[in-house]
């Protein structure tokens, strides 16, 4: 009797890529951006996917020097965001996955530079091992944009 249900099993498992036995790895989670000229650690983001199926991220922590303003605001910002202090700041929105590459690549977003203010249109690449995060933001089309590496902070 069991054995008629064994094809549609095996289609199922085969279907769901063996997601029932692996935790996929995916976006969400706390990510370290770094700064692109210096190299030095910058902010710590906290990624997460809203009731609408979309992700986005806030600042939850930053690097700051020993002299520097502890509590920062984003004097460049514009409109609500102006002079609202980095920390908590929601600086990604918009994401939606795009399940024709994989799940590991998230389009359509938006990215806020808190120390220019400039909003740009984002996508993000999730590298294979779940570790690193491609994110490249741009003005118009992609090919001239600017590219960053963001490091999962793991959880211990």
């Amino acid at each position: 009797m069991y054995r008629k249900f064994l094809p549609l099993i095996a289609i199922f498992l085969t279907l769901s890529g063996g997601s029932i036995f692996a935790q996929e790895k995916n976006m969400t989670g706390q990510w370290k951006s770094f700064d692109e000229r210096t190299g030095e650690e910058r902010f710590v983001i906290l990624i997460e996917i809203d009731e609408s199926g979309n992700l986005g991220g806030k600042i939850t922590g930053l690097f700051q020097k020993p002299g520097e303003d502890q509590n920062p605001v984003c004097e460049n910002c514009k409109g609500e965001k102006k002079n609202t202090p980095l920390s908590g700041l929601t600086i990604l929105w918009g994401f939606t996955p795009d399940h024709i590459k994989d799940t590991r690549h998230w389009n359509s977003g938006k990215l806020l530079d808190p120390k220019t203010g400039i909003e740009y249109d984002c996508n993000l690449v999730l590298s294979e091992t779940g570790d690193e995060i491609e994110v490249l933001g741009y003005l118009g089309f992609s090919l001239a944009g600017r590219k960053q590496k963001w490091v999962r902070i793991s959880e211990k």
